[in-house]
C-alpha cells in the first residue's frame, strides 16, 4: 500500500528517535487492530516502541507475560504469525513493548504513568495517559489504539498524530489536533492522518 506508506511517512520520521521501519510496522498493525477489532468488538491497546530497557524499567507485568520465554527470532513484529498473535493478545489489558529492532519483548505490561508536566487533551483515558507519560519519560514512541477505533501517536509526552482508519468515522469523532495551525491533514484509501508538523 504505497499511499498508506506515504501517509505514515510524516509520523514515522527519524526525528522520532526510533527505527522508522519498526514504527511504520507498529502503526500499520495498530490501524489493523483499530479497523478489525476482535471477535466482533472494538478493542484498545498500547504499543511502546524503542528505548525498551527504560520502558521495561518503568513498567511491570499485569499478568504472566504470554511472550516470556519465547526466543526473539519468533517475536518480530514484521512476522505475519506474530501479528495475528498480537491481535489476539491485544484483547488483554496492558501494553506491548517493542524493541528498536522490532522484537516484541513483552505483552500485558502496566506502564507507570505520571501525569506531571503532561498536557493531555480532555476526554482521553488512562491508556492515552500511559502512552503520553512513557513517551515523556523515555525516548520511546507510544502508539495507542482507542476503543473508539482511533490511533494516536505520542512522542516526548505530546500527541503528535491521530489516525482515523475509516472514512465513515470522520463525521463521528473530532480530532484533538485539527484546527491547530501547526498540523496537516492527509488522506488516502480509507485512512486519514492528522499530524503536528515540526
Amino acid at each position: 500500500m504505497d499511499l498508506k506508506n506515504d501517509l505514515f511517512k510524516e509520523i514515522c520520521t527519524e526525528r522520532r528517535g526510533v527505527d522508522t521501519r519498526i514504527l511504520k510496522q507498529t502503526v500499520t498493525l495498530a490501524v489493523e487492530i483499530a479497523r478489525e477489532g476482535r471477535e466482533g468488538r472494538k478493542i484498545g491497546t498500547l504499543f511502546v516502541v524503542g528505548d525498551s530497557d527504560a520502558v521495561l524499567s518503568n513498567s511491570r507485568p499485569l499478568i504472566l507475560d504470554p511472550l516470556h520465554g519465547h526466543p526473539d527470532e519468533v517475536k518480530h513484529i514484521a512476522d505475519p504469525n506474530v501479528r495475528e498473535t498480537l491481535k489476539e493478545l491485544a484483547q488483554l489489558d496492558g501494553a506491548f513493548v517493542v524493541s528498536d529492532s522490532g522484537v516484541v519483548l513483552s505483552a500485558t505490561r502496566y506502564i507507570d504513568a505520571l501525569s506531571d508536566n503532561l498536557d493531555l487533551p480532555l476526554g482521553l483515558g488512562s491508556r492515552h495517559m500511559a502512552g503520553a507519560s512513557v513517551s515523556h519519560r523515555t525516548n520511546a514512541v507510544a502508539v495507542v489504539v482507542s476503543e473508539s477505533s482511533m490511533v494516536r501517536i505520542f512522542d516526548d509526552g505530546e500527541l503528535v498524530s491521530e489516525i482515523t482508519p475509516e472514512l465513515w468515522m470522520l463525521g463521528r469523532y473530532s480530532s484533538y489536533l485539527e484546527g491547530d495551525p501547526s498540523t496537516t491533514r492527509r488522506a488516502a484509501e480509507d485512512v486519514t492522518v492528522v499530524s503536528r508538523t515540526e
